[in-house]
């Protein structure tokens, strides 16, 4: 199969690995990472832990990671993308996150003390109950009934990029910025102009199918295949829904 466009997908697993799973393309994830993190929790540097997590006990269930990262002063960020919508995805999420947060358990005395544990989700798709909202991010926190927060060091953050609807010329941030090329990037045939920082250029430069060897581009074409087959699948599954609606 000869591959037509000329930039990853980065919705797939491949391509989103070779975009932010590296650590020569560490930087474009720190990047990315501070536009959407709070910016109390902005990272200077951060390095990749395995991503197959092991529960405490042989009994306990493995989880395994797109990505898992940790800075140097403690924080966990696990960053996943999801391709299509999954019963029981954010039981999903709250399970992964409970990983990070149980490694940082120290032998004999301990005073509990943890460091914040982010779990961000970059979603191909939106939530049943965010269907009428138009937001792209969702910030999610532990709060009590009057809506205060009560743990402050566990925080989902979800981005909901079919509500992404800016066009080149809207950019005005570089969390715009981001969210455009990670929507559009299997689309463009050159960088855009509003794209031009540093960042973008390598960006742009290690998406480009053209710089792959043979064995990567026949590990992205087995991974767009995957992608391809589950969007042809949901997509089936909607239309038919859509006619059993009318």
């Amino acid at each position: 199969m000869a591959l037509q466009d000329k930039y990853i997908n980065p919705f797939t697993d491949y391509g989103f690995k070779k975009l932010f799973g590296t650590e020569i393309n560490k930087d474009l994830l720190i990047d990315f990472l501070n536009q959407v993190l709070p910016e109390r929790h902005h990272i200077q540097d951060l390095s990749y832990t395995p991503t197959e997590q092991l529960g405490a006990s042989e009994v306990d269930r493995k989880a395994i990671f797109d990505l898992y990262c940790t800075s140097p002063s403690g924080e966990r960020f696990i960053v996943e993308v999801q391709k299509a919508k999954q019963n029981y995805f954010k039981g999903r999420s709250v399970y992964y996150s409970t990983f990070p947060i149980q490694e940082q358990a120290k032998k004999g005395d301990w005073d509990y003390q943890l460091a914040a544990v982010y779990t961000i989700g970059i979603l191909d798709f939106v939530f049943d109950d965010d269907r009428h909202k138009k937001e792209v991010r969702h910030e999610v926190k532990l709060k009590d009934q009057h809506c205060q927060v009560f743990y402050d060091k566990l925080t989902f953050i979800y981005l909901e990029m079919p509500n992404f609807k800016k066009t080149e010329t809207e950019l005005e941030t570089d969390f715009d910025k981001w969210m455009y090329v990670l929507k559009h990037l299997p689309y463009l045939q050159n960088r855009p102009a509003a794209l031009q920082a540093r960042i973008f250029q390598k960006l742009f430069e290690t998406a480009e199918i053209a710089r792959f060897d043979p064995e990567e581009k026949a590990r992205y074409e087995e991974s767009l295949k995957y992608y391809r087959d589950l969007k042809n699948v949901v997509d089936t599954y909607y239309e038919e829904g859509r006619e059993v609606g009318k």
